[in-house]
């Protein structure tokens, strides 16, 4: 499928664009710009006596984010909190603490064969929104709908609800003493002020969430550098430091479900090394700074992932790391005495710079998503002043919060982790999709070609098994899919739909527009 203009994307897709404003109306202005009747937006200059030959600021979200930021990212979403809470699961499946440290490695390299990947897709098409973007490209509209149906019916909101209320549990449990529960309802509310409160953060200025990241980025990278510091001194000098470590393979498991299950364990740990491509076209020099980005992260990561959980098997036994819930508190309560409240502190700061980062960078996609005219149009709108997507943020805002109050969020992730890993394969198969069918496009990255192939078969390998292993839990997630079939063609294949329904929904729209102060993105002359 030959690229597309975004223009013709708007035409074809959003038969209500015309009407955004409606003529008794007319245009809107303000302080800082004003919308036309046709949906667009100009910016007033910042000052009012400047020549009036100054070239007026494109209202389109800006290249913003520099190489530390693009670092910042990746690492952001990966050292969430999940490293600190419960890297236990890899250890449940395999059974031997030799086997769980060599699957965390092999995690890591399978997460950067796949990195590798998405940085020649992320150079050779250099479009916001990541795998919606790709997949579109490569294999059409319906299967890009349903990876963003279920992004956001289930992958986004449902973990900025799990996140925000880890953050809000490791703010409020040393409040409470030993043996006490922290009331639901209060994390709940907790956790839904703080999903608002970056809401906002994200929507006034990317560059302030940016140089939050920049500082959660060391911060979490100083806290694992700790857990692998004292756990490096305690084999050296503990009686029985290195006990742990002997017999590290006895008793591992053979059974190639559980072995599979395992993998995802530890993948989902590393989730996260894509989130830096729904935001390309924010990157300065996206060329150079994306597959620079991936590069310094993900050998990083893996590296920190591996020494870290030999640090926790060294201070705990198996049985230990089985019966926490959250192992880097324990670890820190057996090991660092005194010192052992920092890690609680540590590890909300992982959560909250976690959750910053994953509500910046999925908006992008929903936005992307309305661009092509699969989402309502007001979703594919800028704040004419921020240059931020102001609709998407709120729009996925009220999504996390429903979530916050459904007792089976934490169900939703466990049926959709099977489809998000086949999305993700499809993801990649666009490189082999490409090569074949796009062989003169600009690749500033190219791959060999044993690279994306090894991960599309350890893709379908990790597809094939959890089938009988958990066939309940892969039957709901394909039925959560296959839902967003009918939602296609009713909302975006249907083009003559009732006028009724037109009109209101421009009327929506508009109301909207003026609400955050939005208006299309204006298109480059050369697009």
């Amino acid at each position: 499928m030959p690229l597309k203009q975004r223009n013709a994307v708007l035409e074809l897709h959003s038969p209500t664009e015309d009407n955004l404003v409606s003529p008794s109306v007319g245009s809107v202005a303000t302080d800082f710009g004003s919308i036309a009747e046709d949906g667009t937006g100009t910016v007033a200059p910042a000052d009012k006596a400047a020549p009036s030959g100054q070239e007026k600021d494109k209202v389109k979200m800006k290249q913003s984010l520099g190489l530390l930021e693009g670092v910042a990212i990746i690492l952001g979403i990966i050292l969430g909190s999940g490293i600190f809470i419960s890297p236990k699961g890899v250890l449940q499946e395999v059974g031997s603490v030799g086997t769980s440290l060599v699957v965390w490695v092999l995690c890591g390299v399978l997460s950067m064969i796949g990195a590798l990947c998405y940085a020649e897709l992320g150079t050779a098409i250099p479009k916001s929104g990541g795998d919606y973007a790709y997949i579109y490209e490569a294999y059409g509209p319906l299967p890009a709908f349903l990876y963003l149906w279920d992004a956001t019916v289930i992958f986004v909101p449902s973990t900025n609800a799990i996140m925000g209320l880890t953050f809000a549990s490791y703010v409020f449990q040393p409040l409470f003493a030993a043996g006490c529960s922290v009331p639901t309802i209060g994390l709940q509310l907790f956790a839904a002020v703080t999903i608002c409160a970056l809401t906002y953060i994200n929507a006034y200025d990317v560059r302030v969430t940016t140089k939050m990241q920049n500082v959660f980025m060391f911060t979490k990278i100083g806290a694992l550098v700790l857990v692998i510091v004292v756990g490096v001194i305690w084999m050296a000098v503990a009686d029985g430091g290195m006990d742990n470590f002997d017999n590290a393979f006895q008793g591992t498991e053979t059974d190639p479900g559980k072995i599979s299950v395992a993998f995802y364990s530890g993948i989902f740990s590393y989730a996260g090394w894509n989130y830096l491509n729904f935001m390309t076209e924010e990157l300065r020099d996206p060329y150079k700074n994306l597959p620079r980005a991936i590069y310094i992260s993900l050998p990083l990561v893996t590296a920190i992932y591996a020494l870290a959980n030999m640090a926790y098997v060294a201070v705990l036994t198996p049985q230990a790391i089985l019966a926490s819930d959250a192992i880097a508190v324990t670890f820190a309560q057996r090991a660092m005495s005194y010192g052992a409240f920092v890690m609680p502190i540590l590890v909300a700061i992982a959560a909250f710079g976690g959750l910053s980062v994953h509500i910046m960078t999925s908006s992008r996609m929903c936005f992307v998503g309305a661009r092509n005219g699969h989402m309502p149009e007001i979703l594919s709108h800028i704040n004419v002043n921020r240059f931020t997507p102001m609709p998407s943020l709120v729009f996925l805002c009220a999504l996390s919060l429903l979530y916050l109050f459904i007792s089976d969020v934490y169900v939703l992730i466990t049926y959709s982790s099977i489809v998000e890993t086949f999305f993700i394969m499809l993801s990649v198969s666009a490189v082999l999709y490409f090569r074949y069918t796009r062989p003169d496009i600009h690749r500033p990255i190219r791959v060999p070609l044993w690279v994306p192939t090894l991960f599309v078969i350890i893709c379908a390998f990790l597809l094939v098994v959890p089938c009988y292993v958990a066939p309940y839990e892969v039957g709901m997630g394909v039925t959560l899919t296959l839902a967003g079939i009918p939602v296609y063609y009713i909302g975006v294949a249907w083009k003559h739909k009732p006028k009724a329904f037109t009109d209101a929904l421009a009327q929506v729209t508009q109301f909207c527009q003026k609400m955050f102060m939005t208006a299309k993105e204006e298109a480059d002359v050369d697009e």
